[in-house]
């Protein structure tokens, strides 16, 4: 709205980024004729998941060339999973390297037995916003209430790209919970001054939990936004953190 934009909030189903793109597409539809569709993550309708890849590539790209000058060949590059935009931004461009291990991590919120958003790990085939993907639903194909930490990664479907890359065997996909996403979002901060987006801790909580695997190795992570946004949600949960 700073820059004269109208944001409308959206209170129906669980006021997510599922509900926000539902009611987007819907207002599209009824005002096709004067309405353009645009949305960030790499979901919806072709030419959608297509264009997003397109734009986020600079990630990749930024990442290879700041890897050259420095003199390093990473090993493995990481970055969170929810819809997948940042994601398929830094995983592209290394795609055609087999040397580069591509590991996407998904929210696993409360427990892969509760709720959580890991779609790629839990979920079956289906259809949402005009997409055919992985998609967490009930054994009717009701899209399933998801929840996670991130508001960025709360969402039950996944980029159609990603259910490629999953099939595919090129890209591992993992998961890490609330708790762990706290843990690393704390970890970052006052180890290094960094405040990382509650998304991008999914990602290093990964990265903790699995750093045997790694120790020796050049790991790329992805942060792909600031933390600042989130310093509520942690001040909100740091007493599941530790226990009280």
């Amino acid at each position: 709205e700073l820059f004269g934009a109208r944001v409308v909030p959206v209170y129906a189903g669980q006021k997510t980024l599922k509900d926000a793109a539902s009611e987007a597409l819907r207002d599209w539809i009824a005002n096709v004729n004067t309405t353009y569709y645009c949305l960030g993550s790499a979901i919806g309708p072709h030419p959608y998941p297509k264009i997003v890849r397109e734009f986020q590539r600079v990630i990749g790209k930024e990442a290879k060339r700041q890897l050259l000058k420095a003199g390093i060949s990473a090993d493995c590059i990481i970055a969170c999973v929810g819809g997948g935009s940042n994601s398929i931004g830094i995983f592209y461009d290394f795609l055609g390297n087999a040397k580069v291990k591509l590991i996407g991590v998904e929210a696993g919120g409360e427990g892969l037995n509760k709720r959580h958003c890991a779609t790629l790990s839990k979920g079956r085939i289906g259809v949402l916003h005009g997409t055919k993907s992985y998609l967490l639903q009930t054994p009717d194909g009701q899209v399933s209430d998801v929840h996670s930490i991130s508001a960025g990664l709360d969402y039950p479907g996944v980029g159609p790209e990603h259910s490629y890359l999953k099939e595919s065997g090129r890209v591992k996909y993992a998961h890490a919970g609330d708790l762990e996403a706290l843990e690393a979002f704390e970890f970052l901060s006052r180890k290094e001054g960094i405040i990382p987006a509650m998304e991008s801790a999914h990602a290093l909580a990964y990265l903790l939990k699995e750093k045997e695997k790694f120790r020796g190795k050049t790991v790329v992570i992805c942060l792909s936004g600031r933390g600042d946004k989130d310093l509520g949600i942690y001040q909100e949960n740091r007493g599941k953190r530790y226990g009280y």
